[in-house]
C-alpha cells in the first residue's frame, strides 16, 4: 500500500473515531439546557412547597361571595384567614391530603370571632359566619331580638341604609350590638318579623358552635337547622384577619358589540377596574371594620 494510500485511511478512521465520540465543546450546550430545565423544576418545587406549607399551616386567602356578613364584610372583599388561631384539622389542608379525626394545638374560638368553616352539612362547601354560641350556650331569636342564656343581647340603632336587592331597593337597618363579652359589631336588621327572627330555644352541644351572619335577615347559618345548624369543632378552619383586597366588580358594564367590540371592551376595563376598587378597605382588620 502507497504511502498516500495509508494516510487516506488514516484520515478516515480518525473521522470514524470523532463521530464516534462527540466533540464535548458540542455536548456542553445540550448539558447545560438539561440542567436548566431541572434547576426550573426544582426551583418551582420548592415555590409549591412554601405556598403549600403557607396556605396550611399559617395564613390562607379567601373571597367574600355573598353579603350573609353585611355590613361587616362586603361581596367582593378578600381577606386572609389565620389557619394557626385555632389548631389544625383534616379541613386545614387543602385537596384532603392529610385524613384524621378531631384536633391538634386546638384552641377555643371567642364569642364573636369572624370564622371560616367547613358547613357541616355539605363538607365540600365552606361558609364565613360570626361565632355567637359557645358550648353549653342556649340561642334563641325572639321578634328580632338575639338571646343568649336568657338574656337578651343589647343593641343601638345606628342608620337606615339603602341597599339595592336583586335591581330592588331595600331599608336596612343598621344597629351596633353588644355580645356578652363585651364584643361590639354592627349587624343589619330588615324588619324583626323576618323568617329567622323567632325560632326555638337551641342548646348548643359540648364541642359544636353556634354561627350567624351579621345580615340577620338575609343569613342562611345555624337557626337553619337542616342547612347548617351546630359546627363542630372539627369544621373550623381559621380565623378571618384582615382584607388584602376589595372591589364592587363591573360586571356587565364593559361588555361591548359591534366593530372593534373586543378592543373597546379592555379599553373600558382598563378604566372601570381601578375604579370599581374600595381603596379604603384594604388591609382593615376585619375585627374594626
Amino acid at each position: 500500500m502507497d504511502e498516500d494510500s495509508k494516510e487516506k485511511r488514516k484520515n478516515m478512521e480518525q473521522a470514524a473515531l470523532e463521530q464516534k465520540n462527540e466533540d464535548p465543546a458540542r455536548a456542553a450546550p445540550a448539558e447545560k439546557q438539561n440542567d436548566d430545565i431541572y434547576e426550573l423544576f426544582k426551583a418551582m418545587l420548592v415555590a409549591a412547597l412554601i405556598a403549600l406549607v403557607i396556605r396550611s399551616f399559617l395564613f390562607e386567602p379567601f373571597n367574600i361571595p355573598s353579603g350573609s356578613l353585611l355590613p361587616t364584610l362586603q361581596i367582593g372583599d378578600y381577606l386572609f384567614v389565620e389557619k394557626y388561631a385555632y389548631g389544625y384539622s383534616k379541613y386545614s389542608f387543602p385537596f384532603g391530603i392529610i385524613d384524621f379525626k378531631g384536633r391538634i394545638w386546638g384552641s377555643e374560638p371567642k364569642r364573636g370571632d369572624i370564622v371560616v368553616f367547613r358547613q357541616p352539612k355539605e363538607v365540600g362547601i365552606d361558609y364565613i359566619k360570626r361565632v355567637i354560641g359557645l358550648p353549653g350556650d342556649t340561642v334563641q331569636m325572639k321578634d328580632g331580638r338575639l338571646y343568649i342564656n336568657g338574656k337578651m343581647v343589647q343593641r343601638r340603632f345606628v342608620d337606615d341604609e339603602y341597599k339595592t336587592d336583586d335591581g330592588s331597593s331595600q331599608i336596612y337597618k343598621r344597629y351596633i350590638e353588644t355580645l356578652p363579652n363585651g364584643v361590639q359589631h354592627y349587624i343589619y336588621e330588615i324588619s324583626d318579623h323576618s323568617y329567622y327572627d323567632n325560632t326555638p330555644l337551641y342548646k348548643v352541644p359540648q364541642g359544636d358552635y353556634f354561627m350567624m351572619g351579621d345580615n340577620r335577615d338575609r343569613s342562611l347559618d345555624s337557626r337553619a337547622m337542616n342547612h347548617v345548624g351546630f359546627v363542630p369543632a372539627e369544621n373550623l378552619i381559621g380565623k378571618a384577619e384582615f382584607v388584602f383586597f376589595s372591589t364592587r366588580g363591573i360586571g356587565d358594564k364593559c361588555d361591548r358589540t359591534g366593530s372593534f367590540a373586543l378592543v373597546r371592551s379592555f379599553a373600558c376595563k382598563l378604566v372601570a377596574w381601578p375604579e370599581a376598587v374600595r381603596y379604603g378597605r384594604i388591609f382593615k382588620n376585619v375585627n374594626k371594620i
